[in-house]
């Protein structure tokens, strides 16, 4: 197996690719590391997800030299969020060796942009627009720049911003070293890379596609101000027998951790800002199942292979197809069924769309309560049923249900089962008791023969239920 070693990296970024727990390098990475370092121009065809930002990014950081305050090396990147997550990962790789880029993006005062860059910033990541801004107010200077990246170039495309682009490449020194990373090669990108690149090595590589068919894939929209109560929500709802819920960030996976804890989940966290003891003492205790909650950010939860997984949360989306994919893999692990679960913002449509459109699968609304598919029965589903519609209004029946705490079921599958399969609303469904050989509810009087017949025969978590009406 080809490390990071292997390519001609320095101790210094190899020591900080093992502080974020970087192991082997992605077939991108192994392709366009050697000849990036050896100073050649790169066009590289290749997926978000396929770790392309350290492709270009390692062989960036080893050119720049942090004793010069001069800008060495300038990414442009099509939109805000790209050049945040570029910046993100630049800055971890380069810590090491004293380099801290600067990010430059519209939305943002250009006064505090333009103030980073007075006080030195090797490295520069930016939107084209900004990017040219700052150019032409003199703020940015690429007299300097002996490394430019341009990332997601067709996106850039779409967005109008190639000739933006021309502009940029065409103010930088001819001597530059260019790389040109794009997920498809339409024309004008061809001609952009001719125009501008010498002699390009061309690597060329596909994203890993879905190939997890136990994982049942669902998505829940929820304004921000709200997602810290909708994830409790789910949880809640979901009863998982462990689940791992991913966040992007280190302060953001330490809130959610103390938000869970404080309402009584047996929840940890795991992120980078612990120590090594810390980290170890919490993956052994979620390994030996003591913990049914783990919240981590993707670094920390590199290498997780834990089989009794049931559940992964996507707190924050995905940063890509693949980091979806190998989220998601943790769970439905050796002939055993899991569940995805992915929060998104109104905004953030087109990124699960993305997601799906890339990874080739298919991501369905969450529902509270109905998340069991309905199986057809010969009388059509009475759906939003009230206690007050049915014959004996008012009146329940306790049912009596086969299965419990033993056969690993809970409360939230029963009225599951109910409400999907009966077609009963969740409203109609009371008094809920788990017991460790059986379960106990009620239903309105009126409903109980056919409640019992439509869910007896059921699979719920590999054990098929049986409901009867309880008799004095």
């Amino acid at each position: 197996m080809t490390t990071f070693a292997d390519l001609g990296l320095s101790e210094t970024i190899l020591q900080a690719l093992n502080d974020v727990g970087y192991q082997s390098p992605s077939p991108i990475q192994e392709q366009a590391i050697p000849p990036l370092l050896q100073g050649r121009d790169v066009i590289g065809q290749a997926q978000t997800g396929t770790g392309k930002t350290a492709a270009f990014g390692l062989p960036l950081l080893e050119s720049v030299d942090p004793t010069e305050d001069d800008v060495q090396a300038l990414v442009l990147t099509p939109t805000r969020e790209l050049c945040i997550q570029v910046t993100q990962a630049l800055r971890a790789y380069g810590s090491a060796k004293g380099i801290d880029p600067v990010a430059v993006f519209g939305g943002a005062p250009i006064r505090t942009q333009q103030a980073q860059l007075r006080l030195g910033g090797q490295v520069v990541v930016g939107t084209v627009g900004r990017v040219l801004d700052l150019i032409s107010r003199h703020s940015l200077v690429l007299h300097s720049c002996r490394y430019i990246v341009l990332d997601e170039a067709d996106e850039m495309l779409d967005l109008g911003f190639l000739e933006d682009v021309e502009k940029i490449l065409s103010l930088a020194p001819g001597s530059r070293q260019t790389a040109l990373f794009s997920a498809t090669m339409p024309n004008e990108i061809r001609k952009l890379a001719e125009r501008h690149l010498y002699d390009p090595v061309t690597v060329q590589v596909k994203a890993a596609t879905l190939t997890i068919d136990t994982v049942e894939q669902f998505y829940v929209e929820t304004k921000a101000q709200d997602k810290v109560e909708m994830l409790a929500r789910v949880l809640a709802s979901e009863r998982p027998d462990q689940a791992i819920v991913f966040a992007r960030t280190k302060i953001r996976t330490e809130q959610l951790y103390r938000t869970l804890r404080d309402k009584g989940m047996n929840v940890k966290a795991l992120h980078g800002d612990m120590s090594q003891g810390a980290r170890d003492g919490v993956m052994i205790s979620f390994k030996d199942e003591r913990v049914k909650i783990l919240v981590a950010t993707d670094v920390a939860a590199r290498g997780l292979d834990i089989s009794t997984v049931t559940h992964i949360v996507n707190f924050d989306v995905p940063t890509s197809p693949d980091v979806y994919v190998h989220r998601i893999g943790r769970t439905g692990r050796v002939g055993r069924s899991g569940r995805a679960i992915t929060f998104i913002e109104p905004r953030q449509k087109r990124d699960l769309e993305a997601i799906e459109r890339h990874a080739g699968t298919t991501i369905a609304p969450w529902a509270e309560g109905a998340h069991v598919a309905p199986v057809p029965t010969s009388e059509p589903p009475r759906r939003h049923r009230k206690p007050h519609d049915t014959n004996g209004a008012g009146e329940f029946v306790k049912l009596i249900a086969s299965g419990g705490r033993a056969a690993g079921l809970a409360e939230a599958d029963l009225i599951h089962a109910v409400t999907a399969q009966a077609g009963l609303d969740g409203e109609a469904v009371r008094n809920v008791r788990l017991l460790e050989r059986f379960a106990l509810l009620e239903v309105p009087a009126g409903e109980a023969e056919r409640v019992s017949g439509a869910v007896s025969g059921t699979d719920v978590r590999g054990h098929t239920l049986r409901m009867e009406p309880a008799r004095a």
